[in-house]
Parts: C-alpha cells; structure tokens; sequence
C-alpha cells in the first residue's frame, strides 16, 4: 500500500506503480510483521502493520459492498497456519479497525482444502496442503472422514515466500553486473530492480509450457540498460538454499502427524509462488505424485474463506462440513526442576497444549509448591517450542495466592483452554481451598477496548481512501510516469506527449470525454511496454 502527501491511501496495482516512484511511502510484505511493534513511516504518518492490514481489508470491504450493493459488517479472514497467538489476534484487530466483525480466524491452508473440496471426494484419505505465497510458506497435513476435514499438522516459515525467490534473481542480476553497486543505488532505483526481477519471475510461472526454458530482465540505470538472460536451470540451482528451507517444514510436520510421505493420498498447491514450474517439479519429485494445481492458486483460499462465510450461513447450496484445526505452537508454563545436588533450577518450560493438539483443547497440569511456607504461585503463560523459558514467548502471567504449608504440600491445577478463534483461557485451581482464578491472555501488541478500537478508528479517520471511480485513472497515470522514468529520447517523449494528451481529459471532467481517453492511453501504454 501506499499513502501520499494528501493522505490519500492507494491499495493493490495503483500502490505497487507507485511504490516504484515514492517508495519512501509505500509498504508491502508488512503481514509478515503482524503482531509485532514494528513502526512504518509513510508520508510522515506512522503504522502499525496491522492498521496497514486494516486498510487494506477497509478497501475490500468497499469493494466488495461496491459490488454487492449491500452494506458489509462481517468477515471471515484467513491467516497462515503458523500464524502464533499475537499475530492471529492483530489479524482480528485489524479487521476490527476495518469496520468488520470478525466471525472467524481459519488456516489459509484449511481455506484451500474447503476451496478443492476435498470434502466432496467419496474416499477417506489424508493431503497436504503446500502454500507458498508472497512472504509466507505454510504446510498443512489435513485427513478426511465422512464429513469432517481434520487438520493433523502444521509447519511453515512466516519469512520464506515468493519474495525470497525474487531476491535471488536480484542478486544473480547484480552479479552478471558487477559494475552495478547495490550500495550505490537509491531506493528507487532499487524498487525498479526489484520490479524487473519479479516480471523476470513471472516469465518462468507458465509451469505448463516446455518452452519457457529462458527469461530476460532489463533496468535502466542512470540512463544506460542493463541487461541480463536467465535460464531456469541456473534459477533453480541458485534456489537450491531456499529449497532446503522448504522441506524442514515437511518433515516436521509430517513428524508430528506420525505419518509418512507414502500416505499422503493428496498433494494441493496454494499460493502464487507456486506458479514456478521448478517449484511444482520440486514438490512432485518429492512426494511421488502429481500435484493438484487445478485452481489458480491466487484464489483457492480467497474461495475457501468464502465458502466458510456461507457454511456459517448454513447456505443450501452449500454442503456442511465440520472443520477441526490445530494449535500451531506449545502453549505452557515455567517450572522450576530439582538437580541432583538437591538444588532448585528455574527458568524450565512445561508443556501444557502441544502443538498440532485438535482445538478447541483444553488441559491440565498440576504444580507443587517448592518452598516451605510459601504463599503465592506465579504462573507464566508462555508460548513456544524449547525446554527453557527464555527462548519462548510470554504471553503474561498470573498470581495466586495458597496457604502456607510445607513444601510440596500445597498444589494448584493449571488449565490451558485454546479455542477455534486463538482465543486462550487460563484457569488456575488451589487444590486445597478449591479458590479458582481464570484470565482471558491477551497481548500488549493486540489487547485494545471497544472504546480503543473506536478511538484508533477516529485516530486513522483522517486517511482518504481514493474514490473507486479515480482509481483507474491514477494507476495508468503511475504507469505512464514510471515508464517516463525508465525510458530516454524519443521514447521518453512519446510517454509524456500521452500522459499530458490524458490529464487535459481529466480536466474536463466529463465522463464521456476521460473515458475515452482513458482507453486510449490503456492501449498506448499497453502497446508501449510489450
């Protein structure tokens, strides 16, 4: 997305021509951000990423009532798998701030599954879900039964996605180029780079086509063109690396589910970086089967969420399917153990819900007092996957009162409660005294007030979003001043005689006249970049 100096917010295509020229005030891959502290600085505004999101959901919610004719309020929004506690709570919250009540938080790779309709196949069997999008990567192992879709596993690497794949070709360029500095150049004539190479990307995403052996990138820098000849098979050897990372969460989720590559029934690929013919052979040689591209993996889960709005609908023409997912990490408390020496060692991680536990889960855990006397026990709510506290994450913590004994002779029971939404319940028992505490846990970075949420929507009331009718003609206006940019002589003249030949069109402001012209300079610039 992109903000100018007006505070006009511009989503999709118009923000990604004009991250090409202001990219000091755009943002883009912020969902792997979602759920931290991280600050983007826009055109002197300052977001989080996931009032970046909630832009972006606020401009769907107008298009899509543009469409429906009919006022939207709620949604179902999808995230990756292993999206933990804080980042599924932002993605809530963003969609609060868009004006929409969130009904349901689903696994994209869940989404994907509905969007196939494996639950329509007649045979039981077990798939797996591989999705590689932008700048996440997910691998989910689901088992059908009768009517019921069971999500056995989760793995994945929230910074591993098409990004990653463009990023090599970055580099590859500035190595056949070596009297090119990356040091050197400005953001936005990194940007530019950046563009080539993914439209570089794009021209090996044909996985169908034999002949799409080769791709070319072009920039011009500092009016002098660079250009450079890729073959696929030098793509994928210099991919070899991100290859590697793709099969840890393969096997580790294939681990976890007690499974083995042979019994998977069903491979569906997901996400837009699986348009790589490489990454399709990759997957296929690895699993011994074809995979199942026969949706446009830039919609399966868009679908799949939409299928879920109208299950919850109970829509007629929607077959009902019960879905159960799984919680994506461990959820736990701290512990001290006693050594041999007979000494007490904090800072030890108890393990409560497991991950890849059904949800909704809940259970419970007793825990002793270690000192004589004591008369209070500190629970620590912690997420994560190591023996030691210090290398997981806290989500809080709560204080309980016992009654003074000796040590070991007062207990507590603690229960962990995970539900569908990633929404945790703790609730912590005095054995003795029969005293219960519960708390709702819930992070700084997500934790907000209904009269929170109302007071940041005010806050972000100021930010324009650009008139549906505009939009159109601002993204050909971008287009036409990259290309301005990266042309010189005659060419670059052509360019601006056009883009001044539309703006006096705009001028006018009668529609009859600007849509003319706006098809005209369409198919100039059309005609222009081929």
């Amino acid at each position: 997305m992109s903000v100018d100096d007006d505070g006009q917010v511009f989503i999709g295509e118009t923000a990604k021509e004009r991250m090409l020229l202001y990219p000091e005030s755009s943002a883009s891959v912020f969902k792997r951000s979602m759920g931290s502290e991280k600050i983007y600085e826009l055109a002197g505004k300052r977001f989080l990423p996931e009032e970046l999101s909630a832009l972006v959901l606020r401009a769907l919610k107008e298009d899509a009532e543009v469409y429906l004719g009919e006022e939207v309020t709620e949604a179902v929004i999808s995230v990756p798998a292993y999206f933990n506690d804080e980042r599924r709570k932002a993605t809530k919250r963003a969609g609060e701030l868009a004006g929409l009540k969130v009904e349901r938080i689903i696994s994209e790779p869940t989404a994907a599954a509905i969007a196939y309709g494996l639950y329509q196949n007649r045979e039981n069997g077990k798939f797996l879900v591989f999705d590689l999008g932008g700048g996440t990567f997910d691998v989910s192992i689901l088992e059908l039964f009768d009517s019921i879709i069971e999500v056995r596993a989760v793995a994945g690497d929230n910074f591993l996605g098409g990004e990653d794949f463009t990023k090599v070709i970055e580099k590859i360029f500035f190595e056949k180029n070596p009297d090119i500095s990356e040091s050197d150049l400005s953001e936005k004539e990194l940007r530019h780079i950046n563009k080539q190479a993914e439209k570089c990307k794009l021209g090996f995403s044909e996985a169908d086509s034999v002949d799409n052996r080769y791709s070319v990138m072009s920039c011009v820098i500092n009016d002098k063109t660079y250009e450079m000849t890729l073959s696929i098979d030098e793509y994928e050897a210099k991919c070899d690396e991100l290859l590697d990372k793709i099969r840890q969460p393969i096997k580790r989720s294939l681990s976890d589910a007690n499974i083995r590559l042979k019994d998977i029934d069903r491979v569906v690929m997901v996400g837009g970086a699986t348009k790589l013919s490489f990454i399709r052979k990759f997957v296929g040689k690895l699993f011994h089967n074809l995979p199942d591209t026969s949706i446009n993996p830039d919609e399966a889960v868009a679908l799949g969420a939409a299928v879920q709005g109208a299950m919850k609908e109970r829509k007629d023409s929607i077959k009902e399917v019960i879905l159960t997912d799984v919680c994506p990490f461990t959820l736990g408390t701290e512990v001290v153990l006693e050594k041999d020496d007979g000494r007490f060692e904090d800072g030890h991680f108890c393990p409560i819900i497991e991950r890849n536990t059904t949800i909704p889960a809940s259970r419970t855990e007793r825990l002793y007092t270690v000192n004589d006397n004591q008369t209070q026990i500190c629970c620590k709510v912690l997420q994560g996957e190591s023996r030691f506290v210090g290398n997981n994450v806290m989500l809080g913590e709560i204080k309980i009162k016992v009654p003074k004994a000796e040590a070991g002779k007062e207990a507590v029971d603690v229960t962990y409660t995970y539900d569908v939404n990633s929404i945790l319940e703790v609730e912590i028992k005095v054995v003795s005294t029969g005293e219960i505490t519960k708390q709702i846990i819930k992070t700084n970075a997500t934790d907000m007030s209904e009269e929170e949420i109302k007071e940041r929507m005010e806050a972000l009331s100021y930010l324009k979003i650009h008139p549906r009718d505009k939009e159109e003609n601002k993204l050909l206006l971008l287009r036409g001043e990259r290309l301005y940019e990266e042309s010189v002589g005659r060419n670059r003249m052509e360019i601006e005689y056009a883009i001044r030949d539309f703006e006096k069109a705009l001028d006018t402001r009668e529609e009859s006249v600007i849509e003319g012209a706006r098809r005209d300079f369409k198919e100039f610039l059309e005609d222009f970049n081929e």
